[in-house]
């Protein structure tokens, strides 16, 4: 059995990766919100410290990144649906969902780019921006 310590995997697609959310190392500020861009794409403020942009958007489905601090004082990365009218007017978020259900969520239409996905992810652990944490769902 292993300790509540040690490393561990979870893999992408699976049950235990739903309930995965990416936590930032530090608030969100002006210095670092240019570092979480993604695809050409960089957070826009919707409300006092709710950041919000696209990470996917098909006719099908999409996918927007959600940045606040969701969980007591901690800033993390989620992720929402959007309706979407007129071809652009994004009219309506979805409750955030955790990163990894919304990377799970993704998978399921699109792998490959549920894959670029995770490894924006893992470059932002690599320079020490944020890291994985387990979260219980109800």
């Amino acid at each position: 059995m292993a300790n509540e310590n040690e490393n561990f995997e979870v893999v992408p697609g699976s049950e235990e990766f739903s309930k995965m959310l990416f936590k930032l190392n530090e608030p969100l500020n002006d210095r670092n919100l240019s570092i979480l861009n993604y695809g050409g794409n960089s957070l826009q403020e919707i409300q006092d410290n709710l950041f919000t942009m696209p990470a996917y958007i098909a006719d099908n489905f999409n996918l927007f990144f959600i940045v606040s601090p969701l969980i007591e004082s901690d800033w993390v990365i989620a992720f929402s649906t959007a309706t979407i009218e007129n071809g652009n007017e994004i009219t309506d978020l979805s409750e955030p969902m955790t990163t990894g259900e919304g990377l799970n969520m993704l998978g399921e239409v699109s792998p490959e780019d549920a894959n670029q996905l995770l490894k924006y992810f893992n470059t932002l652990v690599e320079a020490n921006r944020g890291q994985w944490r387990m979260v219980e769902k109800n």
